[in-house]
C-alpha cells in the first residue's frame, strides 16, 4: 500500500504540473506517434504490455522488462500500414546484455507519408497550369531510443531510455527532441506488476520553420506565417498489471491490464478531468506449447454523442497470432483498428523477433521470471 500510496501522490503531482503548462506551449496530442506502439504481439492485445513484456520490443514498453530476454542477441523487424497504405510505420529494435544483471537496447521507430506533392508552384509565371512544376517531399517522425535496464533482485527490475526525436516536413520545418523514459517492474509468481514514466521530465521539440518558403501563400490564405518553437510533451504514467495462468503442462493464458494517465489536458477517456485523463487498456494471450498463441485486447474507449443527444461507448478491439518457428524465429500478426471509434481502414500488422545464442539459466545473477 505503501508503495501504491507514493504512486498516486506522483500522478497528481504530474496532472498539477500539465495543468499550469496547458495553455501555453504544451499542445495536446505532442508526439503521438510515440504512443501508438510496436510490435504485433503488444497491438493485437491492444497496447496492454508494461508488466507482461520481456523481449527485444520492451525497450519502447518498459525498459526493465528487457532482463526478461534469453538470448545473447535479439532483433524485431515490424511494418504496418495506416490510412488504406498512406502512412508507413516501421520500426526495428535490437537488444544485448552487459554481464549477468545489465541489458541495453537500440530502437529506431519510422511514422511518415511520402511522396505529397508540393503545387506551390503549379501555375507558371505566365498563369498557365504546367503539371511538370509539381514537386514531392515527405513528413515524416524518426524516434531513437537508447536503453538501458538493471537486475537489482529477484522480484524488481530498472530500467530507462534515452529518446532523439526527429519530425521533419519536407524542406518547410523540422523539430529535434529529447527526452526521457524510466520503468520499473515488480516480480510476484504468477503476478507482475509494472510502472512506466514517459517523458518524465517532459521532451522538448525545438522546431525550426522556413518561412520563407510558405510566406506568400500564407499571405495569400491570410494565415500566420509560423515561426520557429518550443513544443512540450508532457509525461504520461501506465500502471500495469499481468496474471499468468496454467490450465495444464500445454495450455497457458495470460492477462494484462493496463492505465494510462496523461495529463495534457482533458480526453475523450473513460475518465477525463482537466488535470488527467484515465484510459484503460486490456490483453489476452493464451499460448498452446509455447509454439502457438492467440491474442485478444480492447482500448481506446471513447464516450460517443448521438445525434439523439444521447451518449453512448465505442472502443478499439484487436486481435492477433502468434507463431514459434523455431528456436530463432518468431512471427507475430496483429488485426488492429477494426472498432467503431474510427472509421479508416483496417491494419494488418506483421512483426518478427530472432533470437540468436541462448543465454544458459544461470546465465542472470538474478532470477524472478516464471515464464
Amino acid at each position: 500500500m505503501g508503495v501504491f500510496k507514493y504512486f498516486v501522490v506522483f500522478l497528481v503531482g504530474l496532472g498539477l504540473i500539465g495543468s499550469s503548462h496547458a495553455q501555453s506551449i504544451v499542445p495536446k496530442y505532442s508526439n503521438e506517434f510515440m504512443n501508438i506502439g510496436i510490435g504485433a504481439r503488444a497491438l493485437a492485445m491492444g497496447g496492454a504490455q508494461v508488466s507482461s513484456v520481456k523481449d527485444v520490443t520492451a525497450a519502447y514498453w518498459n525498459p526493465a522488462g528487457l532482463l526478461g530476454v534469453k538470448h545473447e542477441y535479439e532483433f524485431s523487424l515490424m511494418h504496418a500500414e495506416y490510412f488504406a497504405g498512406i502512412a508507413k510505420y516501421d520500426y526495428a529494435g535490437f537488444t544485448t546484455n552487459i554481464q549477468e544483471d545489465n541489458q541495453i537496447a537500440i530502437s529506431l521507430i519510422r511514422f511518415g507519408v511520402d511522396d505529397i506533392p508540393d503545387t506551390r508552384f503549379l501555375y507558371d509565371a505566365n498563369g498557365a497550369l504546367n503539371y511538370n512544376n509539381i514537386q514531392f517531399f515527405n513528413a515524416a517522425d524518426y524516434a531513437l531510443l537508447l536503453s538501458f535496464a538493471r537486475d537489482v533482485s529477484d522480484i524488481f527490475k530498472f530500467g530507462v531510455n534515452t529518446k532523439i526525436i526527429h519530425r521533419n516536413v519536407g524542406k518547410f520545418a523540422h523539430a529535434w527532441g529529447f527526452g526521457l523514459d524510466l520503468g520499473g517492474m515488480v516480480l510476484l509468481d504468477e503476478w507482475r506488476v509494472g510502472v512506466m514514466l514517459r517523458d518524465v521530465t517532459s521532451t522538448f521539440n525545438a522546431w525550426t520553420h522556413n518561412a520563407a518558403m510558405v510566406r506568400e501563400v500564407y499571405a495569400q490564405t491570410e494565415n500566420e506565417v509560423p515561426i520557429n518553437s518550443i513544443e512540450l510533451t508532457l509525461p504520461r504514467a501506465i500502471f500495469s498489471v499481468t496474471r499468468d495462468f496454467e490450465l495444464n503442462d500445454d495450455i497457458r493464458f495470460q492477462g494484462v491490464f493496463d492505465l494510462d494517465f496523461t495529463f495534457d489536458g482533458q480526453r475523450n477517456t473513460i475518465i477525463g478531468t482537466s488535470i488527467v485523463s484515465v484510459d484503460p487498456r486490456l490483453g489476452l494471450e493464451a499460448g498452446y506449447k509455447n509454439l502457438f498463441f492467440l491474442r485478444a485486447g480492447g482500448s481506446n474507449i471513447q464516450r460517443i454523442q448521438n445525434f439523439d443527444a444521447t451518449q453512448s461507448f465505442a472502443w478499439r478491439p484487436s486481435f492477433g497470432l502468434g507463431v514459434f518457428l523455431n528456436e530463432r524465429f518468431h512471427i507475430d500478426y496483429a488485426l488492429s483498428d477494426i472498432g467503431g471509434v474510427s472509421q479508416t481502414p483496417y491494419s494488418h500488422i506483421f512483426s518478427v523477433k530472432v533470437s540468436l545464442n541462448p543465454l544458459d539459466e544461470k546465465f542472470r545473477l538474478n532470477k524472478g521470471w516464471r515464464y
